[in-house]
Order: C-alpha cells, then structure tokens, then sequence
C-alpha cells in the first residue's frame, strides 16, 4: 500500500485545495499496469478502479457531464465563464495507466526534500548523480520517489494529478475567466490503444494538450514515427548427442538476427532526432525463439528503412538456414504529429505564453517517444505534449518534482485562462 505522508492542504478563500503532491499520492496507491498482451478493453480490468474513482471525483468537484464508458475513458467538462460560452474548447487529457516494463503494484512512494548527491531507495538500490546528472537541477526541490522495487507512475498520473488540481482551482475562483474546459483520462496509453475508443464528438475540443512529459517547461509537438515487429525464428531441435548437421538452434539464429541490426543505433546508443532499434523482450527455445522489436525514427523514410532492414536480415537467414526459418511480422503503431501541429502552431505559442506567466522557461523539445496525442493528432484533434515535472519514467528510479507538479497547476491554469 501507499504511504501518503505529509498531507496537508492549502486554504483559499473560496474554499479548500487539495495539494496536487496530495492527489498524486492518492492516485499512485491504484495499480493501473496495462498489459499488451491483452485483448480487453482496457488492457486490465485494475485501470478501471482508478477511472471509476477519477469520475466520482469529478462529479464531486462540479465538473459538468462526467462519465466512465464502457471501455474505461474518463469524460467531463468544465463549464465556461459567463459571457465566453461560444469561445473554442480547449482540451486536457492524460492516461491512467503505468509501462507494464515494471511493477506497478504497492507503490511506495517517499518524499525526499532533495539536498544533492546520490538518492539511496528502501531496497538500497541507488539513484546516483553519475548516472542521471540532472540530479543537479533537482537541488532544494521535494521530491517524491519509489522504494526501489516498483516504478512510481508519475508517467502518467502526475498529469492526471495536475489536471485535476488545476480544474478544482478554477472552480474556485471564478474571477478567472475561461472558456468551456474539456477533461479526458484515458487507458492503455503506455501500449499505443490510449485513442481507441476516444469520442471526439463528446470531448468537443477545438484542440488539446496532453499533459504527459518529463522536465518542467518541455513542450513537445515532433515525435517518433514508429513500429513493431515480432520476430519468430523457428529451429529444429535434436539431441545434442546426435546433433551435427542437423540441429537448428533457434536460439542461436535468433542472437544472429540481431547481429545483422546496426549496433549503435540502439537506444543506449541515440539521442535527439536518432531513430534506433529495440529488443524490449526475448523468449524461446531452440525449437521456437521470439525476439520483441520496437522501431522509431522522427523521419518517416528512415523509419521504412529501418523496416526494410529487418525484412533484409529475415531474407538472409532464409537463405542460409531454408525458407521459413525466420518470420518479421511488422506493425505501424503511430506517426509524427508535426504535420497536423504546424497548421495551428498558436497552440504551441498559447503553452509558451502561459509558461512564461507562471515563471517557467519553455523549452520545445522532440519527444523520443509518444503520446496519446501523436495519435489523436492524426484523428483530428491537434495535441501537442506539455511537461509533467517528472523524470527517469518506466523504472524503479522514477521521481517527481512536487515544485513542478505545483508550477504545471498553474500553466494549465494559464493555458485556458481568456
């Protein structure tokens, strides 16, 4: 379970606002791990505690038409300030669930009132400054971090958290005038699905934000273009006793595939616009051996030859080892949404605008990655990317920032003021 320790809250005079450290801590306690193997929708039936709980929550504030549907999207409205009814709506959304690369059951969170230095976790695994010199601008801050078992799911609930916060304090101050503010929390984010489902017609946005990066003051609108492939290598097994010119290790073939891939484009490799290639998972034997790909490029062409290539290195071992040896399933999962941003770069210059009024430096940065708004982009809703303060997302060394958390409350707030 969650240790939420130091609550507090702070006192308006309208009313009382839960800190948005407070709601992430609440937020953590749900597992909400989604699982590509899956079938369902969503992914995992656990994401559905966390949205039931997300639209109970909602209601509870005064948000207007909140809903859960059935395939476990998490809907509401914030309704305009008096006179700006007709203004465009804009939207927010973030997701739900945690990367299944780590465990995100009994999360258990600890603040840190960071001084400098390596952070040691309760397991005694250590976040050290050599590995992540980041760590620096970190000096002074409240952090809050794992316990060195579990991810923390600051990717994506400190969005979620600063939506939330951000939508309770509008509603208690009114003299802050906005137009109509459309919410969305959606699921399996973190497996490409987060979109599916979506309803456009009901989210009624002219265009949106997906608050679901790293660093404060990072807005993003240039992703990867990206791929999967499955790599199945079929062998032949026989007793090793007998085996000379006869045995085909699957194993074995399969280290070869990915001997024929370039080696220094892999991620621990690349940085900036650098596509790369990404054995995430390997499982066999030498009669059956899968290799799990991920395939990324910011340009659309490098990202077909990429695909090509792996096609190239199937053909090769066919050819060496017979026909069928090698099978590369490939599967376009998403593409750049700088096209659909550049029409309407006002929305860019809108984030910008309110970073600057909340005393954060912008910093527009391409996404190594993606977001449910890479997608939503291309579906007719342009949704740029902003920061959430958190960093080191999909690992026990995950952390977040409580003073950028704080600060993102207050873009958002900006974002949508008239």
């Amino acid at each position: 379970r969650c240790f939420l320790t130091s609550y507090y809250r702070i006192r308006t005079e309208q009313t009382e606002i839960m800190n948005v450290d407070e709601r992430f801590l609440r937020y953590v306690s749900f597992e909400t791990t989604s699982d590509e193997d899956s079938d369902a929708t969503p992914s995992t039936a656990c994401q559905l505690k966390l949205a039931d709980h997300l639209a109970k929550e909602l209601g509870a504030l005064g948000l207007e038409n909140v809903r859960r549907d059935e395939f476990g999207r998490v809907y509401g409205f914030l309704p305009a300030s008096p006179g700006l009814e007709d203004a465009a709506i804009i939207g927010l959304i973030a997701h739900m669930d945690t990367s299944p690369a780590v465990s995100g059951a009994n999360i258990r969170p600890r603040y840190v009132q960071y001084e400098g230095g390596d952070i040691t976790l309760e397991s005694g695994a250590v976040t050290r400054v050599s590995d992540f010199p980041f760590l620096k601008d970190y000096e002074g801050q409240a952090l809050i971090v794992t316990d060195g078992t579990t991810l923390l799911g600051a990717d994506d609930k400190a969005g979620v958290a600063e939506i939330v916060t951000a939508a309770e304090y509008l509603l208690a101050h009114p003299e802050v005038r906005h137009g109509r503010v459309a919410v969305a929390f959606t699921p399996d984010e973190e497996i490409g699905r987060g979109p599916e489902h979506f309803d456009f017609q009901g989210f009624g946005a002219a265009y949106a934000y997906t608050v679901d990066g790293g660093t404060l003051g990072e807005i993003e609108y240039e992703n990867f273009n990206a791929a999967s492939a499955k790599v199945t290598v079929h062998g032949v097994n026989i007793h090793p006793g007998s085996a000379k010119g006869k045995m085909k290790n699957a194993v074995l073939i399969a280290g070869e595939f990915m001997s024929l891939l370039p080696p220094a484009e892999t991620p621990a490799h690349t940085e900036g616009y650098e596509g790369f290639y990404h054995a995430g998972d390997i499982a066999g034997n030498e009669t059956l051996t899968t290799i799990r790909y991920i395939l990324r490029d910011h340009d659309a062409e490098k990202l077909e030859a990429r695909k090509a290539m792996m096609v190239r290195a199937a053909e090769f071992l066919n050819g060496k080892y017979g026909e069928g040896t090698v099978e590369v399933a490939v599967r376009d999962q998403y593409r750049n949404m700088k096209e659909k941003i550049l029409p309407v770069m006002f929305i860019i210059d809108r984030a910008e605008e309110a970073m600057k009024k909340a005393g954060v430096r912008p910093k527009i940065v391409p996404i190594r990655g993606g977001t449910d708004g890479a997608q939503l982009s291309f579906m007719g809703l342009p949704c740029p990317n902003l920061s959430t303060g958190g960093e080191n997302f999909h690992g026990i060394h995950e952390f977040v920032s409580v003073d950028a958390m704080k600060k993102m409350v207050e873009v958002l707030v900006n974002i949508v003021r008239a």
